[in-house]
C-alpha cells in the first residue's frame, strides 16, 4: 500500500529527467551526494495553501534542496473546481489530472504532497461561504491531522489569513484553518480519535510568505516596510546539475499543464519574504531553522548515526559512489536501532534509496497484463542486478498482498543480471484500482474518506508489491517495489504503466445524458467491456416505472479480455417533463457489475483508471429547437458539442484552418468553444470571416473566454470588454432586463424556473463595458454584490445575431440541467425579422 510515509524519500531533483511518472528513476553522483547530505538534516517544513498551482515552487525547491529540509505542500482541495485546458475532463476527473500534475510537481522540486477531504467546489468569494460548504471542522481536522502526522518545525502559509474577501474564498480559508491549527495540533483533547495514529505536536514557528500580489504591483511591494521580515536569498545556482532554484522551479510549476501553468525558468538573485505570525522569533532573523535541533541529537541515541554520516559525506567519492556502501549499510542499522519512530521511519526509507543508488542496485516486479481482476493469479517477472563489487545476496522475495515468501539465495554478483519467475495470488477481496477519495458518495464540500490512516494520501493506494530481500555484510535489507507492466513503444521506446486491478465487466452508456424534447422513444447505447477472459452474462438497463425500456436485458459473450461490444436499448420517456437516473448493470454468475471504467492518459501524469457507477442521466423536457447545422470551434475543451448533438442538432467540429467563407456556408451557427479567444492563436486572423458569416443573416455564439491573453482585442463586431465578474451562487435570483426579447421566449418559454438546479455557478467572466448595440437579456449576482447584467450579451450584426454568452453552458450541460438546453435552443433559433417587401406605389 502506497501510504504516506514512503512518500517521503523523494530523491533530489529526481525529476530533472522529465520522462512518465511509472517509470524506475536512476540518479547520477550528484544526487546521490545530494541525498545522502540530507540523511543528515532533520528538520521539515510543511507549506500550505488551497490549490494545485497555489504553492510557491521557488520556495518549496529552495527548502528541500537548498537547505535540504524535509518539505511537504498541503494543498487543501485537489483543484477538482478549475477549468481545463488540455481536455474536457472536469470536476471529479480534472481533480484526478491535478492530484497527478500536484504528485509529478513534486518529484521534480523535491517536497512530498498532501491533501485534505475538501472539495474544490468552484470558485468562492469570501472564506465564511467556503468553510460553509467544506464543513470546517472536518477540513480543520485533516489539517490538524497532516500536521501531527508529517510534524513539521515551520509552517508557511500562501496566503493572508487576515484579509478575508481579497481573494478566492479557498484561499483565505486554508490560511484561516492553518493559523487555528497551531495552538490546537498539541492539545490531545483535540480531535483524541487521531492519537490512535498519531501523537501530539506542537509547530514551533508559523510564517506568511508575502509577495508583490498581495500588495497590488511589485513596485508597492519594492517599497513596503520589510524590516521585520525573515528573508531567503532563493537565488542559488547548483553547480552539480547546472540549473538555478528557479529553473527548478519553473520546471515544476510547469507540470500544471491543465491550468496553462508553463513557466520559463530565471537566473539571477531572488529574495523570497516570511512574515512571522505565530510562534518563536529566530534570533536570527533570516535563519528559518534557528534555535530548532536539525541534527541528529534531536533522535535518542542518533548522535553516533548523525557522526558516521558527516563522515560518509567528507569521504564520498563521486567517481565510485559504491565505496560509501560499507558505512550506509552500518548507518541502516544503526538507524534500524533507535528507538525514535517518526524519523526513524522517514530516514529509514531515504537510505535504503541512496543504497540501491550507490550500487546501481536494480529490482523491478512486472505482470505479463496491465489489469488483473480479483482472484486472478499474475504471472510477474522479477529483475536484480547489482552493479557494483559489493557483494550482495538476494534471500528471499515476498509477494503483497498475498504475503507469499520464496526463497532464493542468489549471490548478486557485479552486472550479472538475475531474472525470476514468479505467480502473485490475488485475494479475491483485493479492492479495484482507483482513486481512493472517490469510492464513497461526496457532498458537494466535502469527500468522504471513512479510513482515518490514509486521509491526506496524495495517490491512488495500490496493494500489489514484491518485497526484495538483501543481504549486504550480513545485514538483511528489505525493499519493496510496486508491481508495473511495461512494453516497448516504436517511437517513444520503453514504457510504463502501474498494474490495474479491475471488475471482471465493466459496462457504460455511451450518452452520459439522454434528451428526450418529446416522447419519441430513443435507442440507447451500452458498452460492455471484459476484465477477463470468457465473459458472459446479461446486461440490463435499469430506470424508474415511469420509463419503459426494451428489451428487459440483452445476454452476452466475451471471448477475450479487452474486448468490447455494444448493445441497445429502446427507452421511451414519460409523458410529462421527468428526470431520471439511468443505470446499466452486467449479472454475471449472478454477480452485479455496476461500474463504469474511466481511463485518463496524458503523457505528462501517470495513466489514471476510475471507477464510478454506470449511470446517465434521462431528461424529458419541453424542448422545441430550429436551425439545424452547427459548426462547433473547440476552445480549451468542453462537452458541449455532444450535449448539442443529443438536443438533435448536427454538429461538426470545425478547424480554425477550415472557417473559409465556402466552408461556413453550409452551417446556419457557429459555437466557439469555452476559452476558444485565450488558446487558439489562428482565430486572430479568422475574424472578419466569421463576422461576414453573422453579417450574412446566420448567428455566432461566443461562449466564455477570460480577460487575460486574448489571441485579438475583437473578439466582436462591436466594442466589448471582458472583466471578471461572475455570479458563483448557482441558485442566485435572475431578473430578466429584456423579457420580451426573442431569445427568452422563442422557441421555448424561459421562466426563471429554467435557472433553478444550476451546478457550481452561472457564470463567469462576464463582460463589463460593451456596445448599445448590445442587448443585456438577464442579470444577477451573488449576496451583497451589485447586479452583473453581462451574462447573455445579444446583438444584431447585419441580417444576423452576435451573441456573447459568460453563463456556464460547458458545466450545466454535461450535469443535464435542463433549463439550460431550453435556453441554448433559443439562442441558436434567433433569427431576425424579415421585412415585409415594399409595394409598388406606381401599380
Amino acid at each position: 500500500m502506497r501510504k504516506i510515509q514512503i512518500q517521503i524519500f523523494l530523491l533530489f531533483f529526481i525529476g530533472f529527467q522529465i520522462s512518465f511518472a511509472q517509470q524506475p528513476q536512476k540518479p547520477n553522483s550528484v544526487e546521490i551526494y545530494n541525498q545522502i547530505k540530507k540523511l543528515n538534516f532533520l528538520g521539515s517544513v510543511l507549506y500550505v495553501a488551497a490549490h494545485p498551482d497555489d504553492e510557491n515552487t521557488r520556495m518549496i525547491s529552495y527548502l528541500a534542496n537548498e537547505m535540504n529540509a524535509r518539505t511537504g505542500y498541503l494543498s487543501l482541495t485537489r483543484g477538482d473546481g478549475g477549468q481545463n485546458l488540455i481536455g474536457p475532463q472536469l470536476r471529479e476527473l480534472l481533480g484526478v489530472i491535478r492530484t497527478q500534475e500536484l504528485i509529478e510537481a513534486r518529484k521534480i522540486d523535491g517536497g512530498e504532497q498532501f491533501f485534505s477531504r475538501a472539495n474544490d467546489f468552484g470558485f468562492s468569494k469570501n472564506p465564511s461561504e467556503t468553510l460553509d460548504i467544506w464543513d470546517k471542522n472536518k477540513v480543520l481536522a485533516d489539517v490538524v491531522w497532516t500536521i501531527r502526522k508529517f510534524q513539521p518545525d515551520i509552517i508557511i502559509n500562501r496566503f493572508d489569513h487576515r484579509s478575508p474577501g481579497t481573494t478566492h474564498g479557498h484561499h483565505t480559508s486554508s490560511a484561516m484553518l492553518s493559523v487555528e491549527s497551531f495552538k490546537l495540533t498539541n492539545d490531545p483533547k483535540v480531535y483524541p480519535e487521531q492519537l490512535k495514529y498519531v501523537s501530539p505536536w506542537q509547530v514551533k514557528r508559523q510564517f506568511f510568505n508575502p509577495s508583490w500580489w498581495f500588495y497590488g504591483s511589485q513596485e508597492k511591494f519594492d517599497a513596503a516596510n520589510k524590516s521585520k521580515f525573515t528573508k531567503l536569498e532563493t537565488g542559488v545556482y547548483y553547480t552539480g546539475i547546472g540549473k538555478s532554484n528557479q529553473e527548478i522551479a519553473a520546471l515544476s510549476r510547469s507540470r500544471h499543464q491543465s491550468q496553462g501553468f508553463g513557466s520559463t525558468g530565471i537566473r539571477g538573485e531572488e529574495t523570497e519574504y516570511l512574515e512571522l505570525i505565530n510562534g518563536e522569533t529566530p534570533k536570527e532573523r533570516d535563519n528559518l531553522f534557528d534555535g530548532i535541533d536539525t541534527s541528529w541529537n534531536r533522535v535518542k541515541n542518533g548522535k553516533p548515526v548523525g557522526d558516521l554520516i558527516s563522515s560518509i559525506i567528507s569521504k564520498y567519492d563521486f567517481s565510485h559512489p559504491s565505496a560509501s556502501i560499507p558505512d550506509l549499510v552500518k548507518a541502516y542499522a544503526m538507524i534500524q536501532a533507535l528507538e525514535d519512530t517518526h524519523w526513524k521511519e522517514i530516514k529509514l526509507a531515504a537510505i535504503k534509496n541512496i543504497i540501491a543508488s550507490c550500487s546501481g542496485l536494480y529490482l523491478e516486479a512486472v505482470a505479463n497484463e496491465q489489469e488483473a481482476t480479483p482472484g486472478s493469479t499474475i504471472k510477474l517477472t522479477l529483475e536484480a542486478i547489482n552493479r557494483c563489487s559489493i557483494g550482495m545476496q538476494l534471500i528471499s522475495v515476498t509477494t503483497l498482498p498475498d504475503h507469499q515468501t520464496t526463497a532464493q539465495n542468489v549471490v548478486l554478483k557485479n552486472n550479472n543480471d538475475q531474472k525470476i519467475n514468479l505467480q502473485l495470488q490475488l485475494p479475491n477481496n483485493i479492492e479495484y484500482t482507483q482513486p481512493y477519495w472517490l469510492k464513497e458518495k461526496a457532498t458537494v464540500g466535502m469527500y468522504t474518506v471513512s479510513n482515518q490512516e490514509i486521509i491526506g494520501t496524495p495517490d491512488i493506494i495500490r496493494d500489489t508489491k514484491v518485497v526484495f530481500n538483501i543481504k549486504i555484510n550480513d545485514i538483511e535489507i528489505p525493499f519493496e517495489r510496486t508491481v508495473v507492466y511495461k512494453y516497448n513503444d516504436g517511437v517513444k521506446g520503453e514504457m510504463y504503466n502501474f498494474l490495474d486491478i479491475v471488475p471482471e465487466v465493466t459496462t457504460s452508456i455511451l450518452e452520459k445524458v439522454l434528451i428526450f424534447g418529446n416522447t419519441k422513444s430513443k435507442m440507447v447505447p451500452v458498452k460492455v467491456r471484459a476484465g477477463k477472459d470468457d465473459i458472459k452474462g446479461n446486461l440490463q438497463l435499469e430506470l424508474p416505472k415511469s420509463w419503459s425500456v426494451s428489451p428487459k436485458e440483452i445476454p452476452f459473450v466475451l471471448d477475450k479480455k479487452g474486448n468490447e461490444q455494444i448493445f441497445y436499448f429502446e427507452v421511451t420517456p414519460p409523458l410529462n417533463p421527468d428526470e431520471a437516473t439511468v443505470k446499466s448493470v452486467a449479472i454475471v454468475d449472478k454477480k452485479r457489475f455496476d461500474k463504469d471504467q474511466t481511463i485518463i492518459d496524458f503523457s505528462h501524469i501517470t495513466k489514471q483508471m476510475v471507477l464510478k457507477p454506470a449511470e446517465s442521466k434521462c431528461i424529458r423536457i419541453d424542448l422545441k429547437i430550429s436551425g439545424d447545422a452547427i459548426a462547433y470551434i473547440m476552445g480549451a475543451g468542453d462537452e458541449v458539442p455532444e450535449s448539442l448533438t443529443q438536443m438533435g442538432y448536427k454538429v461538426s467540429i470545425l478547424k480554425p484552418e477550415e472557417i473559409t467563407p465556402e466552408k461556413l456556408d453550409s452551417f446556419s451557427t457557429v459555437i466557439t468553444g469555452i476559452r476558444a479567444y485565450n488558446t487558439v492563436n489562428a482565430l486572430a486572423n479568422k475574424q472578419n470571416i466569421l463576422f461576414n458569416f453573422v453579417k450574412s443573416g446566420k448567428n455566432m455564439i461566443v461562449q466564455y473566454n477570460t480577460n487575460g491573453k486574448l489571441v485579438t482585442d475583437k473578439i466582436a463586431p462591436y466594442p466589448l470588454k471582458l472583466s471578471n465578474d461572475r455570479v458563483t451562487e448557482e441558485n442566485a435570483k435572475i431578473t430578466f432586463l429584456a423579457p420580451n426579447h426573442p431569445v427568452l421566449n422563442t422557441p421555448n418559454k424561459i421562466s426563471e424556473k429554467d435557472f433553478q438546479g444550476w451546478t457550481q455557478e452561472q457564470g463567469l467572466y462576464y463582460p463589463n463595458e460593451y456596445d448599445p448595440a448590445f442587448t443585456p437579456i438577464i442579470s444577477s449576482h451573488d449576496k451583497g454584490e451589485s447586479p452583473k447584467d453581462g451574462a447573455l450579451l445579444v446583438a444584431p450584426y447585419g441580417k444576423g445575431y452576435y451573441i456573447y454568452t459568460g453563463l456556464s453552458f460547458f458545466r450545466e450541460l454535461p450535469e443535464g440541467v435542463s433549463g439550460a438546453y431550453r435556453l441554448l435552443s433559443n439562442i441558436i433559433s434567433l433569427k431576425q425579422p424579415i421585412e415585409a417587401p415594399k409595394q409598388d406605389l406606381k401599380q
